[in-house]
């Protein structure tokens, strides 16, 4: 029997090291999804819903930096995966899509299920093609894998259904991926520039981004021979954190003071892969300097002074020898010496407090303690973010996966699916929000279909809590954040998973130590304090006329208790 264009397909990615589909099978993708289950080195991944299998796949290929790939049926299974892909593309996940189309013979006649794949696509991918013909196949499909790989985003391949059935075409050529990784480097005269620029200086500051996944080593060089202080963005925090005598935290809403007064207290500052986008931090009259692989990044959120395109690690091997080394480290010891009361004041409500409602922070600590060094933690968008980028130290080994470029809320429970997939052997951990779990709580089954065994955690507040914080911070009466929810420990033990509810502060460890030495899926369910406070790195009289305004309109609308709550959270 002659092998069908979707055993072309699917071979093809195979080569192109994909070890790994998530997907819901449907009529279009059927000759795709035999393909695939007569492949032997090849993991079909059965979601519930195809929203799940793109963060899934995201965060698979983030954190093992291979080609993974997802594949849904015509009409509304591919449109599914639009929210979950669009996570993946903005975390430069490499993620091919086979979005399966109606047959080419009725396209165009607006027949059932059709949708215009390429439209919708587009704008959330590196490349977004339909194989037109059996003789495009191969050389799509290389084209579509090697996009995702050498611009680090979603590719697409729209496939018809009688395409991806019909016969392979015999053809004299054999078309390959080819991986390229070329080593990048600002020239010479623009890496004395910078180095001119920062011997210069006097108050010198690095502002590390994702650019330094592999440049530890180099940038603590780098702070060490200029005295400057690191301050990285959230998405930095497991590459420049750990072993670091001269980190002072976040910068942004996330972050702390000491980098917030770090980077706009500068008269020199160096961008290293950095592509933070709210203005409002970047210094006013400082030198700027950026260094980005990504010409398009360069100068793109604030002017800079010189901007040049380089890896991090190599263009810092090439600028060290050129950079002075420095004594006067006075900038430096009053940074650090803010970052000190920064974590002081984060470690008040880092507490067992009896009789009180559960800290957040204390739950995510306690976690932090009994996790594995190399645990691989999701968290979902809005305070359980917070918690985990504060409270979960870095350790050179542990990562995080969370929504900080799309800011999408659902997405750690179905990340750790797809992290779990990747790593067996590591402890996967989801932080998740009461709302985000909710809104794609069935694929918990997926967890025990697909012997998943992730932890999950759901710090349960009530509300939306960042929606609710936002409001109040607007003078706004609360609308519309509450939620009404579900014993979720019970509704996890019907699906199958090992589980417990957590009321009281005092159980706290002695539940983390069982949900964690669990073997199988497990979830708790942890009641915390929804009125929380998260304090901004630094109050602004904006913020402050807000919550006052807010507390005036709560006491009128009958909502003192709420205004007490979080007078005692700030006060205690």
């Amino acid at each position: 029997m002659s092998q069908s264009v979707a055993q072309v397909i699917v071979d093809t990615l195979e080569q192109a090291g994909v070890k790994r589909w998530y997907g819901v099978p449907g009529d279009t993708l059927n000759y795709i999804t035999d393909a695939i289950r007569t492949n032997k080195n090849m993991r079909w991944i059965h979601v519930r819903h195809e929203e799940v299998g793109g963060f899934a796949a995201g965060a698979d290929s983030m954190l093992t930096g291979e080609l993974t790939a997802c594949a849904g049926s015509c009409g509304p299974g591919s449109l599914h995966f639009i929210n979950g892909l669009m996570e993946s593309h903005r975390n430069r996940a490499p993620v091919v899509l086979i979005a399966s189309q109606i047959v080419r013979d009725e396209l165009g006649f607006d027949f059932p299920q059709e949708v215009d794949f390429k439209s919708v696509y587009e704008s959330c991918s590196v490349f977004c093609e339909e194989i037109r013909t059996p003789e495009q196949a191969q050389r799509l499909t290389v084209m579509a894998a090697q996009a995702a790989l050498a611009k680090r985003g979603v590719a697409v391949l729209i496939v018809p259904a009688d395409v991806s059935m019909a016969p392979a075409p015999k053809t004299p050529y054999h078309y390959t991926v080819h991986h390229a990784q070329p080593r990048v480097l600002p020239s010479e005269s623009e890496v004395q520039r910078i180095a001119d620029l920062l011997n210069a200086g006097k108050k010198i500051a690095i502002y590390g981004g994702s650019g330094c996944e592999l440049a530890h080593d180099h940038v603590v060089a780098l702070a060490e021979k200029l005295r400057a202080p690191v301050v990285h963005t959230s998405r930095a925090t497991d590459f420049l954190a750990h072993d670091n005598p001269f980190d002072v935290g976040m910068a942004g809403m996330l972050g702390y003071y000491a980098g917030v007064h770090t980077l706009a207290n500068c008269d020199t500052l160096l961008l290293l892969g950095c592509d933070f986008a709210w203005r409002q931090f970047y210094p006013e009259n400082a030198k700027i300097i950026q260094v980005d692989i990504d010409n398009t990044h360069i100068g793109r959120r604030h002017p800079v002074d010189v901007g040049v395109v380089g890896n991090i690690p190599d263009t810092l091997q090439a600028l060290l020898p050129l950079v002075n080394a420095r004594q006067d480290d006075t900038f430096l010891k009053a940074a650090l010496d803010l970052y000190t009361k920064d974590k002081a004041k984060e470690e008040k409500h880092n507490i067992d407090q009896s009789g009180r409602p559960i800290h957040p922070q204390y739950l995510v600590e306690t976690i932090a303690k009994h996790a594995a060094d190399d645990a691989i933690y999701t968290a979902d968008g809005g305070t359980a973010m917070l918690w985990c980028l504060r409270h979960v130290p870095s350790t050179g080994k542990n990562r995080r996966v969370i929504s900080l470029t799309h800011g999408t809320m659902a997405g750690a429970m179905p990340q750790a699916l797809g992290a779990k997939a990747a790593f067996p052997e590591r402890q996967v951990i989801s932080l998740s929000g009461d709302g985000g779990l909710a809104m794609l709580m069935g694929d918990l089954l997926t967890a025990i279909q697909e012997r998943l065994p992730i932890k999950v955690c759901i710090i349960n507040n009530g509300a939306l809590g960042f929606v609710d914080l936002e409001q109040k911070v607007e003078g706004l009466i609360s609308a519309f954040t509450d939620l009404h929810n579900p014993d979720f420990a019970k509704v996890a033990e019907a699906i199958g998973f090992w589980s417990r509810r957590v009321e009281k502060s005092a159980d706290v460890d002695q539940a983390v130590r069982d949900w964690i030495n669990e073997p199988g899926p497990a979830l708790l369910d942890v009641v915390t304090d929804r009125f929380e406070l998260i304090m901004p790195p630094k109050v602004g009289a904006d913020q402050v006329f807000g919550t006052a305004l807010y507390s005036a309109k709560a006491i009128l609308a009958g909502e003192g208790k709420d205004v007490l709550a979080m007078a005692r959270n700030l006060l205690t």
